[in-house]
């Protein structure tokens, strides 16, 4: 452990969130120094990265709908999890040198915040991707934990502390209580979901073919989860899917919120079944203590509205929802004495 602490001097030890639609990194004492989409283009047919680098991230993203035929921008992870090993590593291993910074000298420790559902066999592969990357340690840490330490909840104590992540993948709802979780569920319904209700519902209402791109950007600017005052409308464009033409379209806020209907009832359900496997002593706390939301999707307007009428509990939105994970990676790592006696055995000796 000494020596391993001498070894911290000479690198750069980060916590990462690795998310299906972005990925952070934070740095003691520094916050997030990394806040980049999780998209790689690749030579279509090949896992070889364009350009090493200048395509992975914000100039891959940009690329997504819009590559020839000799490029494919990718997004190597799916549902939390990684869908391809090799892209994952090579976007992994980009980031993580872009914040150590060092050709030479000692690798880092690395947190990464994972799906709390998610299998072994995930795991390990998440574990095995950062140490071809060039982690000198890799632990991992479940999302909903790292949310509620990044957020400053008092999870260390006996008392109940809630947490709902909703991320790109994946919605994470949690009780924390005594450094621990009592109770979570994991459903592959989030961001993406949303994106994709929105891209059937301009197919079945307008016929008009949109990107992902498109459909992330109506989120943005005209969702909601609760009735808007005024209600907001916005001209999208795309591809006429009868005359194959260029197209456009008016939408508004309501229409996109029905459309949003059935990922936001998967997302409430969770929250439900969880405060329903939670003990009476930790759910009278929760009475008081309330919930608080983290990710991307907890900016999807009057989502926190709706779930406070749903459940009768005090509901909030995080300071930072979006940073709120990987900062919490960050704090884990700063106490990692403390929290590694809340790890898997696999991750103690890792």
């Amino acid at each position: 452990m000494i020596w391993d602490s001498i070894l911290g001097w000479f690198s750069t030890d980060m916590g990462i969130d690795l998310g299906t639609a972005t990925t952070l990194v934070c740095v003691q004492g520094r916050g997030i120094v990394l806040n980049e989409p999780s998209v790689v283009a690749v030579k279509k047919g090949t896992n070889r990265v364009l350009l090493d680098g200048q395509a992975v991230g914000h100039e891959a993203k940009a690329m997504l709908g819009k590559t020839p035929g000799s490029i494919q921008a990718i997004r190597p992870l799916k549902d939390g999890v990684i869908a391809d090993f090799e892209v994952t590593e090579a976007m992994l291993r980009y980031f993580i040198s872009k914040v150590h910074k060092r050709s030479w000298g000692y690798k880092p420790r690395v947190v990464i915040a994972i799906p709390s559902g998610i299998t072994t066999v995930e795991k390990r592969a998440v574990r095995n991707s950062a140490e071809r990357a060039g982690a000198r340690k890799v632990y991992l840490i479940e999302e909903p934990r790292a949310a509620g330490i990044g957020v400053g909840l008092p999870v260390e104590e006996p008392t109940a502390s809630m947490v709902l992540d909703i991320g790109g993948g994946t919605t994470e709802v949690a009780v924390l209580s005594l450094g621990d979780i009592v109770t979570s569920i994991s459903i592959r319904v989030a961001g993406d979901e949303m994106d994709e209700a929105i891209t059937n519902h301009m197919k079945r209402t307008y016929n008009l073919l949109i990107g992902e791109q498109t459909a992330e950007r109506i989120k943005i600017e005209i969702g909601s989860a609760y009735a808007l005052d005024p209600e907001l409308t916005m001209e999208v464009r795309g591809r006429d899917l009868i005359a194959g033409l260029p197209r456009r379209a008016v939408v508004n806020s309501e229409e996109i919120r029905e459309a949003l209907r059935e990922p936001i009832d998967a997302i409430m359900q969770a929250v439900v079944q969880t405060l329903e496997q939670t003990s009476p002593e930790l759910a009278a706390d929760l009475v008081n203590n309330g919930m608080v939301l983290c990710g991307g999707g907890a900016l999807l307007r009057g989502l926190d509205r709706v779930i406070a009428e749903e459940t009768g509990l005090p509901t909030r939105i995080a300071d930072d929802p979006i940073s709120a994970v990987a900062l919490g990676t960050s704090l884990f790592l700063e106490r990692l004495d403390f929290w590694k006696r809340y790890l898997e055995g696999d991750d103690e000796t890792t």
